[in-house]
Order: structure tokens, then C-alpha cells, then sequence
């Protein structure tokens, strides 16, 4: 989906604006190698793209509030039709201006002999400081090339700034644009979901479901998942970030999938958990309806108003007493959750934000307080519980991985689930895997 250029235009007048004086400079991703002349596909860095769209690697862009000859100023590299018969095509500084909407655009090889000049007289720097140290260093060489302009009248800047703290907060509250793209991510993802449970089977490989996963991506319009797949059955379900992929599936056992599409470098992020056979058993059940029920109540207190950890909080209450009732704990509710208890069993966070970035950018705390949930917030509602193969633990419930995540976006109603395709209540999901 190609957005109109003015919405980046707006972005770029809405940062302009917050930095007030000064210049911005920043940089995308490098490309990175993955072995000897082979690299990974590029994905361009979030905050540049947010910014200009522009998806071509070897970019920079300077945002020049005042400037005479334009505000934004596009490096970019130039058209090469030898190149392009191997790599494909290239908008060169035409195209930067043409396509990306650019005020002025120079080769990216001749960085260094304009760029230093676009920093004299210039009292602060703005950069995304240090995710990328080789470019930082180069843009301190930059600034010291100015500084030793002194004799001549040249002023230098004389603070370098995150420009990190402006551009999240515009990046944490997305617009009508980026929710449009984040809802076509969590459909594509939902199918994706879907699929994997129709075509699940004991006896399959976790690759096998991770290809169907891939297949629905693509054929939904993803050019890339947002993250690693996880495709975890039975005991694997208890390591969170388990990628192998490379276990059997086993009949009578659950599979946990965390897995989501990216479109025009915008996330979904999506577990569900399903029985292999198609059928939960008692002791599945039990632990999955628990989880339900505290995603469920972690999703009712996601609204404008509340603070951040208020659904944490509310999925906390319902997963503990649900492991008191299951006897994996001992004790008074409160007690319990006070002591952290647990933490055995579930060790992380119910939620992070979401956006271009899986983990999305912005504070969850302001000074020392939770934040304040706003009507354009998303966010991730994700709890689980991890039951691991111990002796202690009742053998029907032992090596229980169970994770159900949705992809929730505030608004002034309250909220909506953007991933709600994706079958989630125990009669959806065998009802689902029934018909295959």
C-alpha cells in the first residue's frame, strides 16, 4: 500500500516544528552480510522511513527547518544502469525529489563535501544517536570539520541531540495511515493462523507449519514476517523466544505459535495456542481457559484513561488464582501476587507497544508514573502461562506452554482488537482445525 507523499511531509513539518532550531541528520540501515557476498534482504530503519518513505539503502536525510532552498535534502544513490541490471532499479536523486517528495537531493558520494557545510552556523544537531556507531563517528567528524572553521567565523554546533525523544512520541499515537497498514498485517496474519491450524497434524515437523505461515504472508501481500517465527510444540511452548522450529508434533500435545506478518514495515503480532490432534484435553483446557480469561480481562481495562500496567495488572489477578485452582500454588491471592510467586510460571510483561518496530518505540513511563492510554495507542495483550517439565508439577499438566496474544489499538470507545480473526476460544479453534 503507497501512502500519499503528504503524509510524510506532515511528519517531517510536525518534527520540524518540536526541534524548533537546529538540523536533523539521520541515517538509515546499513546492510548487513549474511555470508561472504550474499546480504540479508534490506529492511530500511524505522525512523527514516517513517520520515520519508524512501526504502533504498545508502540514505541519508537532513531535515533543515528555515533553509532557503528547501527543508528536506535527500543523499541517496544515484542511478546506475549497470548496477540495475543485477539489483533492480534505482530512484536515483531525480526520483528522491520526484518520487520521495525532497526538497533537494545530492548523490550519497558527495556526503561529505555538502554535508559539513549544512551544519555551519547551526546551534544543535539532531540525530537517532547511537544505533548505528559507524555513522554517529562520521557525524562527529562532520561537526569537528566545522569546528576547525573557527579562525574564519564559522560557528559550530554546539549540542548534539536525540532526536529519539521527539520522533517517538509522534511514532507512539499512529494515524488513520499507519492503523490501515497495521490492520491489513494483522488480517494477513490471522490467515496465516488459520492456516497453520487447518493444516496441522501429529506427526509434522514444526518447518512444515512455519511454511504454511510463510505461504499465507505472501500470498497475503507480506514481503516479510515482522519476527522470527516461533512454532513451538509441547515443551518447546516453554521457552519464549523458542526459534528452532525443528521439533515433531506430537499427538496429544499443544502447539504454540507466535508469529505475524509485516506490511510496508508495519507489525502484527499474534500468538495463538491449539491442540496438534485438533481436541484439547481436560488438563489443556483448564491451563488455556485461564489465559483466556486474563487476556480477556487485560483487553476490558485497555482503554483511554487507564494507565499502561493496568492490563498487566488485571491478567495478573485472574493467571494467579487460576494457578491456585490448578494447585500449582499455595496460598492467599494478594499474598501471592505481592511475594511474585509467579514468576515460575509466568515471567514476562502481559504487553509492549506496537507499530513499525515489533517492540514499538515510546516511554511506558512518564517520570515515575504509568503512562496514560491514549485513543491511537497499540499495543500487544499477551499473557501465558509455562508449566515446565518438573517433578512437582501434576504429570497432566506438566511441559504446558500456553500463550494467547492479540494486537490492540485505543480509541475513544474503548478499543479495538485488530487481530481478532484469528480463532481464539477453545470451541473456534477446534471448530477450525475440525475442518480440514
Amino acid at each position: 500500500m503507497d501512502m500519499d507523499i503528504k503524509v510524510f511531509n506532515r511528519r517531517r513539518q510536525d518534527v520540524m516544528q518540536l526541534m524548533g532550531d537546529g538540523i536533523a541528520v539521520i541515517t538509515t540501515a546499513p546492510e548487513r552480510s549474511r555470508n561472504r557476498d550474499v546480504l540479508y534482504p534490506f529492511r530500511p530503519d524505522s525512523d527514516f522511513y517513517y520520515l520519508t518513505h524512501y526504502a533504498e539503502p545508502e540514505a541519508i536525510a537532513v531535515l533543515c527547518p528555515g533553509r532557503a532552498q528547501g527543508e528536506f535534502v535527500l543523499f541517496c544513490r544515484e542511478r546506475n544502469p549497470d548496477r540495475e541490471v543485477w539489483d533492480g532499479k534505482r530512484a536515483g536523486v531525480e526520483g528522491a525529489v520526484e518520487i520521495y517528495g525532497a526538497d533537494d537531493a545530492f548523490p550519497i558520494d558527495d556526503v561529505d563535501e555538502i554535508l559539513p557545510g549544512m551544519l555551519e552556523n547551526q546551534g544543535k544537531v539532531y540525530g537517532n544517536m547511537g544505533y548505528y556507531p559507524e555513522f554517529d563517528m562520521r557525524l562527529l567528524n562532520w561537526i569537528n570539520e566545522v569546528k576547525g572553521k573557527a579562525r574564519t567565523g564559522v560557528h559550530a554546533p554546539s549540542e548534539l541531540v536525540d532526536l529519539s525523544h521527539i520522533l517517538h512520541e509522534l511514532r507512539l499515537i499512529k494515524r488513520s495511515e499507519e492503523v490501515a497498514l497495521m490492520k491489513r498485517a494483522a488480517r494477513i496474519s490471522a490467515a496465516a493462523h488459520r492456516r497453520a491450524m487447518q493444516h496441522c497434524q501429529p506427526g509434522m515437523m514444526e518447518y512444515e507449519i512455519q511454511a504454511e505461515l510463510e505461504h499465507e504472508f505472501r500470498r497475503g501481500g507480506s514481503l516479510s514476517w515482522a519476527y522470527p517465527p516461533i512454532v513451538a510444540g509441547g515443551v518447546n511452548a516453554c521457552t519464549l523466544h523458542y526459534i528452532d522450529n525443528n521439533g515433531a508434533l506430537n499427538d496429544g500435545d499443544l502447539l504454540l505459535i507466535d508469529a505475524a506478518a509485516e506490511v510496508d514495515c508495519y507489525a502484527a503480532d499474534i500468538t495463538r495456542t491449539f491442540p496438534v490432534n485438533g481436541k484439547f484435553s481436560a488438563a489443556q483446557r483448564d491451563v488455556y481457559e485461564v489465559v483466556l480469561a486474563a487476556q480477556l480481562a487485560a483487553i476490558d481495562t485497555a482503554r483511554a484513561g487507564n494507565h499502561w500496567n493496568e492490563p498487566h495488572d488485571a491478567a495478573v489477578r485472574i493467571l494467579v488464582q487460576g494457578l491456585i485452582d490448578l494447585k500449582l500454588l499455595e496460598g492467599e491471592l494478594d499474598g501471592l501476587i505481592e511475594q511474585q510467586t509467579h514468576k515460575r510460571f509466568y515471567m514476562h510483561r502481559t504487553g509492549h507497544w506496537l507499530g513499525m518496530d515489533v517492540h514499538d518505540v515510546g516511554d511506558y513511563k512518564i517520570d515515575v508514573d504509568w503512562r496514560i492510554l491514549e485513543p491511537g495507542m497499540a499495543f500487544t495483550v499477551e499473557p501465558g502461562l509455562y508449566l515446565p517439565d518438573d517433578e512437582d508439577i501434576d504429570s497432566a499438566l506438566r511441559g504446558l506452554g500456553v500463550r494467547i496474544e492479540d494486537d490492540i489499538l485505543i480509541n475513544r470507545q474503548g478499543n479495538t482488537v485488530l487481530s481478532k480473526d484469528a480463532p481464539k476460544t477453545v470451541a473456534d479453534i477446534e471448530s477450525t482445525m475440525a475442518d480440514r
